[in-house]
């Protein structure tokens, strides 16, 4: 099924947009991570962290590197527990957090997921 994402220049420029998005996504878990001083996205810990910011760096720094099936896997495999993982996040934060965070959270919930 990945193939179709390379018969075509269509396809790949779904490819293209789909590894930007995957890149925006990781990047925000890194900022994320970050300004939580490293401890939020460790209380989630059924979500591959290391493999979503790291893909982010593969996308930014090596996208020449990147295997169009392991981009169909991500988003056919991965994406829907994400999201129901950021949906969790944020109604545990709204309880914790000053507002700030989860709304940050509820627009990237937003952006991505929706």
């Amino acid at each position: 099924m990945y193939l179709l994402l390379l018969d075509s220049s269509s396809g790949m420029e779904k490819l293209d947009g789909i590894c930007m998005l995957l890149m925006a996504i990781g990047e925000g878990f890194k900022n994320i991570d970050k300004i939580t001083g490293r401890k939020l996205l460790k209380k989630y810990p059924e979500v591959d962290w290391t493999g979503i910011k790291g893909f982010r760096d593969i996308v930014a720094h090596h996208y020449f590197d990147i295997d169009a099936e392991q981009v169909f896997y991500i988003i056919t495999n991965r994406l829907d527990s994400l999201a129901a993982t950021v949906k969790k996040m944020i109604s545990e934060l709204q309880l914790l957090l000053p507002h700030r965070l989860s709304h940050s959270l509820f627009l990237f919930d937003r952006r991505y997921f929706f």
